[in-house]
């Protein structure tokens, strides 16, 4: 395993993230097998991953509970990062970036996860109806109480992130420390929102969905539908990804895996750990081997010309799209 430091920190993290969406029993597709999603977490331990990668609203809890249960006894060698804005129960405040809803749910995140502080806490989403100024406020308590160790944000338009940071430099809070941004060979959007951001103040880059939900493993062919209960079949988040745009850049990862006798996966995921934008990937295997296949892609290299190859199917445009809840 590689590692770099967190862009703007001290804090060193593996080339590749364990992301733990997956681990719950919220849609079918999910590890919803505690013994199975622990085989996974052990192997990406072993492999030198040491940033597991969660959120509260992940299956409700699950997924930090299941993390919590298997990193009993090396908590120390871990990275353990969650997030926070999701509703996790009906009713007033039941979601959100306001005080009452950071402080109450760090707490039961805490206890989920065994832990008595999180090295990386993340605003899930922007709150377009808490003042940001209060959100700070809260994370810097957080930090001052040493329940966290970092603060990060996650998926909004460049002007908001811009605005947080502003006001954390004007007011003295603390400054996220890092974005995690949705970024693959399918989706470059951020390209032209968060990223320039990111790179001119300094702040470390986490991204999610680096094989666009398995579209650049090529598990899926443009003329066929998907299978039933597949993700693709379950979520219009994923179908948006059908597209001739789209196909054209697999079938340019599809040929350049053929070339170096590697996967499709090995290859998009090659393409980030080439960026010189973005700290790390994070994955989200269902199994072991999809594991053990994302950790080769360390070892795949391309050319400039390669990458040039890979990028020419798609020209980067950003909006404000409305991403998973």
């Amino acid at each position: 395993m590689a590692y770099t430091r967190l862009s703007g920190t001290g804090l060193e993290i593996s080339r590749l993230c364990l992301g733990c969406w997956n681990f719950g029993t919220e849609e079918p597709w999910m590890v919803g097998d505690e013994e199975a999603a622990h085989e996974i977490i052990d192997r990406a331990i072993d492999s030198g991953i040491n940033v597991l990668d969660t959120a509260n609203v992940y299956s409700h809890g699950e997924s930090e509970r299941i993390v919590g249960n298997a990193i009993q006894g090396r908590r120390e060698e871990l990275v353990v990062t969650s997030k926070v804005f999701g509703r996790m129960r009906e009713g007033p405040n039941g979601r959100g970036l306001s005080r009452k809803h950071v402080l109450e749910q760090v707490d039961r995140t805490l206890e989920r996860l065994g832990t008595d502080y999180l090295d990386l806490y993340q605003i899930h989403r922007w709150d377009e109806h808490t003042p940001i100024e209060e959100t700070l406020s809260a994370l810097t308590h957080l930090v001052d109480e040493g329940k966290v160790r970092y603060v990060g944000a996650s998926t909004m338009a460049a002007w908001q992130f811009t605005k947080a940071l502003y006001e954390a430099d004007r007011q003295r809070y603390e400054r996220f420390d890092s974005m995690q941004l949705e970024y693959s060979l399918v989706d470059r959007h951020e390209e032209q929102n968060l990223l320039p951001v990111c790179t001119d103040q300094n702040v470390g880059t986490l991204a999610w969905s680096p094989l666009a939900g398995g579209f650049l493993t090529g598990r899926y062919d443009r003329d066929d539908d998907p299978d039933d209960g597949s993700r693709a079949a379950e979520d219009p988040y994923m179908q948006q990804r059908f597209t001739d745009e789209n196909w054209a850049v697999l079938d340019v990862v599809r040929d350049l895996a053929e070339v170096k006798d590697a996967t499709m996966a090995q290859v998009s995921l090659a393409w980030l750990l080439h960026k010189d934008s973005v700290d790390a990937p994070i994955v989200g295997p269902t199994t072991v081997e999809e594991l053990d296949d994302s950790v080769a892609a360390l070892d795949v290299s391309l050319s400039d010309r390669e990458i040039e190859r890979l990028e020419a199917p798609k020209s980067p445009s950003w909006s404000e799209r409305k991403v998973p809840w």
